[in-house]
């Protein structure tokens, strides 16, 4: 693999994605129970009431309070979980299309397993039917989106060791199954 110059000093990984969620005890359950994630740690309320360090440091309604929960998904990944009360707060979760529309890709090695299990779990609704990429880049990559009850799109990715795009570039994906895809 070619090496890149670093172009922010310092920056070597990604520490954690971060998922603001309707109820954290819900989410935190969600995570833990169904996803098989770790709790670290749970924090708050954050709150500056007298003051301007929400808005200032976090981009929120100054007199919003934050209760935090740090978890820990897999080998590699750090998911920390927001429940805010705020004035004015949106409560309307965005489409993928939307603009800060996200979802969070797991990898399974056992893609029908993994579905049977998450479908289980009430509130859990997959968005069509399982998918695999017929032609581009990631052919042969198995995939489907689920809405969960916490507001939260996921989706199961399963995909062949080899892909088409690794005749194209050396940059390769991490891949759970293999250290790269």
């Amino acid at each position: 693999m070619t090496a890149h110059p670093q172009l922010v000093p310092g920056v070597t990984a990604v520490h954690h994605v971060a998922y603001t969620v309707p109820d954290l005890d819900e989410a935190v359950g969600f995570f833990t129970g169904v996803l098989g994630a770790e709790l670290a740690y749970r924090t708050g309320p954050i709150a500056d009431p007298d003051g301007q360090w929400m808005a200032r440091q976090l981009g929120v309604h100054p007199h919003a309070v934050a209760h935090i929960a740090m978890l820990r998904l897999g080998p590699v990944t750090n998911v920390e979980l927001f429940a805010y009360e705020a004035p004015g707060q949106r409560r309307a979760y965005p489409r993928n299309s939307d603009w800060g529309g996200h979802h969070l890709a797991l990898w399974t090695d056992d893609f029908d397993a993994s579905l049977r299990r998450l479908t289980a779990h009430d509130g859990v609704r997959p968005l069509g039917e399982p998918q695999t990429v017929g032609d581009g880049p990631i052919a042969g990559t198995r995939f489907l989106y689920l809405r969960t009850p916490i507001g939260l799109h996921i989706e199961l990715v399963q995909a062949p060791a080899r892909l088409p795009y690794h005749h194209e570039t050396p940059v390769r994906l991490f891949d759970p199954a293999g250290g790269t895809s």
